[in-house]
């Protein structure tokens, strides 16, 4: 029988331990709210190729594949990053996507949101108008989609696939995104109907919305907090510091 699936990428770098670390208090808060509302947890643990040939924000999208050659059955999937937490009171959002590709709006630092749009347009769309706003802009930290999207996400790798090189250069040269705004342009280009969930499910940039804090603000505002964008975070010494500390606010002590 399939299940709705959230699925992680938690791919351990040994050269960057520290970075993925914080990661468990993420997996065992999903493992929790999966088990209360009848999903599967399932973790990208391995990459399918090297890091070096093909980053792991581009390397989960073969997310389909990953199941099926597991001989996983699934209705919808989630695919979520490894610095989220999840309260474990969240509706069950699953529950709220009518069948479409869905996604959170990204409420985050605007200055860098605008470069990537200008800059992907400039360098790799600029035979079109950007045909979305600001507004539509969405986070690929969450996105919910089902078997009727696998033809557009096949689609989504082969343009990568096609377009490798100057991808990597945009985003090496000016700093921004990797796959984030190439799936914008793409949703709109192959007129993909998208369902936008509020900023509670995917509470991005916790810092500048003054909400981390000591009191763990977020917690009583939100159901699923993002632990990007951290000012300082040197050895992500603080994602360590938020994930943990909410993690125990939310679960209790976790047992290595």
């Amino acid at each position: 029988m399939s299940k709705n699936i959230v699925f992680i990428p938690w791919i351990k770098d040994e050269s960057r331990a520290t970075r993925s670390l914080p990661y468990k208090y993420s997996i065992s808060s999903w493992r929790q709210w999966c088990k209360k509302n009848d999903c599967e947890l399932v973790i990208m643990d391995e990459p399918i190729c090297p890091v070096s040939e093909m980053k792991i924000t581009w390397q989960r999208y073969y997310v389909f594949d990953i199941l099926e050659n597991s001989g996983i059955d699934y209705d919808q999937v989630l695919m979520v990053d490894a610095d989220t937490i999840i309260h474990p009171d969240t509706p069950n959002f699953f529950k709220m996507t009518d069948g479409k590709f869905t996604a959170v709006h990204n409420e985050g630092c605007y200055d860098w949101i605008c470069r990537s749009i200008e800059n992907y347009h400039k360098h790799l769309f600029s035979d079109m108008e950007i045909p979305f706003g600001v507004n539509e802009y969405i986070n690929t930290g969450f996105l919910i989609f089902n078997k009727s999207h696998k033809q557009f996400i096949n689609k989504f790798l082969e343009f990568y696939n096609n377009n490798a090189d100057k991808i990597n250069q945009i985003q090496e040269t000016f700093k921004v995104g990797t796959c984030q705004s190439v799936i914008q342009y793409l949703l709109k280009i192959e007129n993909v109907d998208l369902n936008l969930l509020p900023y509670e499910y995917n509470m991005c940039d916790l810092p500048r919305k003054e909400i981390l804090d000591e009191q763990l603000t977020m917690t009583k505002v939100g159901w699923i907090y993002h632990y990007n964008a951290i000012p300082n975070n040197h050895d992500a010494s603080l994602t360590m510091y938020w994930m943990k500390k909410t993690y125990e606010h939310l679960y209790g002590k976790l047992n290595d």
